[in-house]
């Protein structure tokens, strides 16, 4: 789980060497918890925070493995679930290939755990079908940042050089409302892109509202004004940078009062922030979910480093671009290994050197691993199809939830022979296995998490685990040595387990090689690549080159395009979804917890006033929010700063509350992102 906002960056469990936020003690019942001053949170956190204790006295926790038997979910023992699943898997494979098994990570797993759960199904397994649910917030940014930098780190600096900012671009990002800690370190000026009027927005000196979906239009507005009124640093670009030329080919024609027409932001707004931009001695542009969650997401996340790279930002001392990234180990949950093309340490798994390299650690043939899977949609798609998995394990995701077109994505699991889930409380995907194993939850273990800035972090255990609970590690263990493998290819101890990714990952792109849980303890602030166990770290990347061969950044031409589903008479209005403060992902835990589910209790559709007239609501009815796919029943909020052509929903959310049985699981050609950002509906009165 995150805490705090800036995931676990801003915690402490356990002792003084971890982050900022201390969990008390069992004269407590594990429910105290207190910030501590940290270098992201500087001592504060948000109501997820500090509520966050809780979660470890539910009385929703589950303490025993269900088994289902007869249709229900009945307790059972973990050897006798373990052998159960470890046997079902093993005739999967034989009857139907090993790709008939499928597994499905989260951006919340520990280091550790994200690594483990990678090397099982390509080892223990031996399918190539793992993805996990990064795929639907952060890949749209990595993409276009491996495009444009060669490197995928979501902020390439210390999130402490925003302070000296003098200008801040936030594009598509919320974090008033989704990771409140970080608003403190804005000081300078803030250009907000929202089509909401977020509380960020709120707070910001420019708010820039393009319609839904054409934010990269937006970005290629601002990019013509600050080349046409003489701001391009044509100096860095020669120096730095490639390919210009063909980027301002395409932004040329694309003159703010055309941008205007598109997006609905005035063009004296959009040279204003090229200005604010230009002038200023520090500046950052930020994306987030916002610009990510699109069928073009990498391209639009694109023409904002194109921004940037224009300005002469990226690498440049005090100033840069940078990705929020969305979860709680989001940045190192893509590192190593959960994702359908990659290996530990940011290795692509089609690389021969990156396949020899990882087998060798892992002490098998390099032509045994698997190739590239599907992607986390395409997963979820595929399930119990001709040719697609028959049995999925879950970790740490609640895709029933959260995936996209949701009603189709549960009508996909329901085919599967085996479904299985660990998880701490009953999710809505738990609620449908056949299988649930009860794991760990975040202060009852140890492990590592790589926050946004790429500085990983160590927590330990705050606070007994409960009888009848064991970690994901030891859960992977078990069924692994069920499965035939050595017992020592899959230790369960945390810290065996990061010493074997220290060497997996040494030579990546993502070195944790130099990294130990020792130099953590001791208060070392360590940001990766750590390529020796001297080395300081790298809390800066870029200052002297980029990660390309040649060292220099790609501006890379992209074009609008607009939504993949555009509105018409039937579906005249733009839904976008988001979160709000009190709850996080699915809600399967914030719903629990009664001050966070007392504030925001059920979904709400947010809409103009005279929009909602139109369509015959009344502010405080019942409306049903209805798209091509689904429909979503909700409370009306009418709210004078909505747009008149769009309406907002939260994801967090389950059964017919599900904002994600409206969403287009259209999918980015680069990032495999589905465009959870933008759907066309209509409202109807309940």
């Amino acid at each position: 789980m995150r805490v705090g906002g800036l995931q676990l960056s801003g915690m402490r469990v356990g002792g003084p060497e971890h982050s900022g936020m201390r969990v008390g003690g069992p004269e407590h019942g594990g429910s105290t918890v207190e910030a501590r001053d940290f270098p992201t949170n500087r001592g504060g956190l948000c109501q997820k925070g500090w509520t966050a204790g809780a979660l470890l006295r539910t009385p929703a926790r589950l303490t025993t493995p269900l088994l289902r038997v007869d249709g229900e979910l009945q307790p059972t023992s973990w050897d006798t679930a373990l052998d159960f699943v470890a046997a079902r898997l093993a005739r999967t494979r034989v009857e139907h290939g090993a790709d008939a098994v499928a597994v499905f990570g989260g951006g919340g797993l520990t280091n550790e755990k994200a690594y483990l759960l990678g090397k099982f199904a390509r080892v223990a397994l031996g399918t190539a079908q793992i993805d996990y649910n990064g795929r639907f917030c952060m890949s749209s940014a990595a993409a276009a940042g491996m495009r444009a930098f060669g490197l995928d780190r979501g902020m390439p600096f210390p999130i402490e050089d925003l302070a000296a900012s003098d200008v801040v671009v936030l594009a598509g990002a919320n974090p008033a409302e989704t990771m409140p800690p970080f608003m403190q370190h804005l000081t300078g000026k803030v250009i907000v892109v929202d089509p909401r009027r977020t509380a960020t927005a709120e707070r910001a000196d420019l708010h820039l509202r393009p319609r839904p979906g054409t934010d990269l239009a937006l970005a290629l507005g601002i990019l013509h004004a600050v080349v046409a009124d003489g701001h391009f640093r044509a100096d860095y670009a020669a120096e730095r940078t490639t390919g210009f030329e063909s980027v301002w080919r395409i932004a040329a024609a694309w003159w703010p009062e055309r941008v205007e027409r598109v997006t609905g932001v005035a063009a004296r707004d959009q040279r204003e922030a090229a200005a604010l931009l230009a002038g200023a001695g520090n500046a950052h542009i930020l994306t987030g979910r916002g610009a990510e969650q699109h069928a073009n997401g990498t391209d639009t996340v694109g023409a904002w480093i194109n921004l940037a790279l224009a300005l002469g930002l990226p690498g440049r001392p005090g100033s840069g671009y940078g990705c929020l990234t969305g979860q709680g180990n989001g940045q190192g949950g893509r590192e190593h290994g959960q994702k359908a093309d990659q290996l530990p340490g940011y290795r692509k798994i089609a690389d021969p050197a990156a396949r020899a390299h990882v087998a060798s650690v892992w002490g098998v043939p390099a032509e045994s691993l698997p190739g590239p899977g599907r992607s986390a949609y395409e997963l979820l798609d595929s399930l119990g199809t001709e040719g697609g998995p028959r049995a999925l394990l879950v970790f740490g995701s609640n895709v029933v939830v959260s995936a996209p077109r949701s009603s189709h994505i549960a009508n996909r699991l329901s085919t599967l022979d085996l479904l299985v889930v660990a998880d701490f409380v009953l999710s809505e995907t738990a609620a449908a296995a056949d299988v649930v194993f009860p794991v760990t939850q975040w202060a009852e273990e140890g492990g590592t998490m790589t926050n946004l800035e790429g500085r990983v972090l160590l927590r330990s255990p705050a606070v007994p685990v409960p009888d009848g609970v064991r970690s994901d590690l030891d859960l992977l263990r078990g069924l692994a040595i069920r499965l035939g493998q050595p017992e020592h290819r899959f230790p369960a101890d945390p810290e065996a387990v990061f010493d074997e990714l220290r060497r997996a990952s040494q030579g990546g792109p993502a070195d944790y090689s130099g990294i130990t849980y020792q130099r953590l303890r001791d208060g070392d602030q360590l940001h990766w690549p750590v390529p020796s166990t001297e080395h300081p770290g790298t809390p800066r990347v870029f200052l002297d080159r980029f990660a390309h061969p040649d060292g220099r950044a790609r501006f890379t031409p992209v074009e609008h395009t607009g939504p993949a589903e555009p509105v018409d008479d039937q579906y005249p209005l733009v839904a976008t979804t988001g979160r709000v403060l009190q709850h996080y992902q699915s809600g399967a835990q914030t719903r629990l917890i009664a001050e966070l589910n007392d504030a925001v209790p059920e979904v709400f559709v947010q809409v103009h006033p005279d929009t909602a007239t139109r369509a015959g609501l009344l502010d405080g009815g019942r409306a049903l929010v209805v798209s091509r796919r689904g429909a979503t029943e909700a409370l009306v909020r009418c709210d004078v700063t909505m747009r008149l052509d769009t309406v907002f929903l939260p994801f967090h959310f389950p059964g017919a509350q599900r904002a994600n049985l409206l969403t287009n699981p259209a999918l980015d050609p680069h990032s495999r992102m589905p465009e959870f950002k933008v759907c066309a509906v209509r409202l109807e009165a309940r």
